[in-house]
């Protein structure tokens, strides 16, 4: 089935896929995160055999740079058998080069994410608020900015996951009350813990990026960028970010299924 370009669509999620060589990378990763969303917001699930091969069909399509999957429903539907869901392929998503290479600078946003434990972890098709703080600047210069819950903690940035180093291990905000829990995440996390890396998933503050010794940010399309600045702050460039980056290329062959 085809989703309706019907704007007022807002019950649903979706999965933005980056494609390598023609394949879609970390495919089972945002699967199961997709089905896992359908699940929670009562949607039909695609069956994932159909799901996946149409995937890499429209991955296959010369010059695709990204898939987009979305599984949704009307506002007005009344039953899980309205579901409807689509892929289809888009160019890449280009960004600077050196944003990779020399890092970013960041800010902080006043838009707040609601706390919404049901739809933690899920990437939802209702971005209004991820808008709304991306709208806060305008400089070229900035390349994220960096969201707090209502109550005031550390989530994540408007299209990413965060990461501080701090006394020596890797600490990224609890996504348990809102937020995204990005494929890129659960990769590197996986990672760092089959290497004996320390890291730990908790409850954050943004006073505590003061005392970190580098800060860096992850998603499934750009990979990692290290942090140079935030809200005006020099941040030094470390080497967990670099090691991160080289953790993701060297896993890119086999395409992380």
């Amino acid at each position: 089935m085809r989703a309706s370009s019907d704007p007022a669509i807002q019950t649903g999620v979706f999965e933005t896929l980056a494609v390598l060589n023609a394949k879609p990378r970390l495919l089972r990763r945002h699967l199961a995160r997709l089905l896992e969303g359908c699940r929670r917001l009562g949607l039909s699930e695609p069956p994932e055999d159909v799901l996946a091969a149409e995937i890499m069909k429209q991955a296959a399509i010369p010059g695709t740079g990204v898939v987009k999957c979305i599984v949704a429903k009307s506002p007005a539907a009344d039953s899980a058998a309205d579901t409807h869901w689509s892929v289809h392929a888009e160019p890449p998503r280009l960004r600077p080069a050196e944003w990779a290479r020399d890092g970013v600078s960041i800010m902080t946003c006043r838009t707040r994410l609601r706390i919404e434990p049901r739809l933690a972890g899920l990437k939802l098709l209702d971005r209004q608020l991820q808008v709304r703080a991306r709208q806060e600047w305008r400089a070229e210069s900035i390349a994220e900015g960096l969201m707090l819950d209502a109550e005031g903690r550390l989530i994540a940035g408007t299209m990413t996951n965060v990461y501080a180093v701090i006394d020596g291990v890797i600490c990224t905000p609890s996504i348990v009350r809102c937020g995204v829990a990005g494929v890129m995440r659960a990769l590197l996390l996986d990672a760092w813990r089959a290497s004996g890396q320390s890291t730990l998933i908790r409850d954050m503050q943004p006073a505590e990026l003061t005392a970190a010794r580098e800060i860096f940010l992850t998603n499934a399309l750009i990979g990692v960028w290290p942090v140079r600045a935030l809200d005006g702050r020099p941040i030094p460039l470390g080497p967990i970010a670099r090691e991160a980056s080289a953790l993701i290329v060297a896993d890119r062959p086999s395409l992380s299924p």
